[in-house]
């Protein structure tokens, strides 16, 4: 596919602007690739924006701070934001057309009445302690999928409930849009790249990377041992309280289909994490396909 030329990207703010300019784009015969982010941009979101080049002809990231996925007690206020560093890393990088930057107002010109929920899939994981998370994410990227109208849709595998709540959406609604996930960028010693690692002091970096030696390790027992779900999730969680730093929030073996615990391995799972590490939530995941009690994929 190709690629835009270093500086030619063009940042939109408005919907009406956006609509015109992918309009014209489609009336070319390109195909449009989206990729949503929040902002505060960083490998990994740069390899989403690489594989969005890599599948359609004509790429539109978004940077948003949805304010109807966060809570009353979190971080909105002091999410990290950098949008002259953002344009400065697509720019460079070459690979997406426009940037998407709306205002809260243009996004939202009036209280929200209509919401998008999956609450069988949003009651686990990162939805037991935040219960309207799901529901803000779900409801902003319809809009977004409802404006950008794309062939195909780019989100990490780090954000795995995110990722199978949205494809499940996909489906439900009947989007006619291909969801790729992307796997995971990882530091040298394997922890997820986050906008949320900014938070984290010397110390707490690197007590983070025990999520990711967990999900090994746990990895490891299945492909060693015949193991249940609920013996793997206790080793997990037993593994990050014994770190010191790490205060865990949920250690799980779930699902892919339906996000629930499970207590035979078999089938896509996700072996799903999340801690606190001073002030910073990090969640981490692996995915695999087990079939017969070996690791297929």
């Amino acid at each position: 596919m190709q690629q835009t030329e270093t500086g030619q990207i063009q940042q939109i703010e408005t919907i009406a602007q956006l609509r015109q300019v992918v309009k014209e784009a489609r009336s070319q015969g390109k195909t449009i690739g989206l990729v949503p982010t929040m902002g505060y941009l960083h490998e990994g979101h740069l390899s989403l924006v690489q594989a969005a080049a890599e599948r359609a002809d004509f790429v539109v990231v978004s940077i948003f701070v949805n304010p109807l996925q966060f809570g009353p007690s979190e971080d909105l206020a002091n999410y990290p934001r950098d949008l002259h560093h953002d344009l400065a890393l697509l720019t460079t990088q070459g690979a997406a057309h426009v940037v998407f930057t709306p205002s809260v107002e243009e996004m939202y010109p009036q209280p929200m009445a209509t919401r998008v929920e999956l609450p069988e899939l949003s009651g686990f994981l990162c939805g037991k302690t935040r219960p309207t998370h799901f529901q803000g994410v779900a409801t902003v990227v319809s809009k977004l999928f409802h404006i950008v109208l794309p062939d195909f849709a780019f989100f990490g595998q780090k954000d795995g409930q995110q990722l199978a709540i949205i494809r499940r959406m996909v489906k439900d609604l009947n989007f006619p849009i291909e969801i790729v996930g992307v796997p995971t960028v990882r530091e040298a010693d394997g922890l997820a790249k986050s906008s949320r690692n900014v938070y984290l002091t010397p110390d707490e970096r690197a007590h983070a990377t025990v999520l990711y030696r967990t999900l090994c390790w746990a990895r490891d027992q299945i492909a060693t041992r015949k193991v249940t779900g609920s013996e793997l999730a206790a080793g997990m969680r037993q593994r990050i309280s014994e770190d010191g730093v790490a205060r865990v929030d949920y250690a799980e073996v779930v699902s892919m289909d339906t996000l629930a615990p499970i207590d035979q391995i078999e089938g896509p799972v996700m072996l799903a994490v999340a801690a606190y590490f001073g002030k910073a939530r990090l969640i981490d995941n692996m995915q695999l396909v087990v079939e017969h009690g070996r690791i297929v994929g």
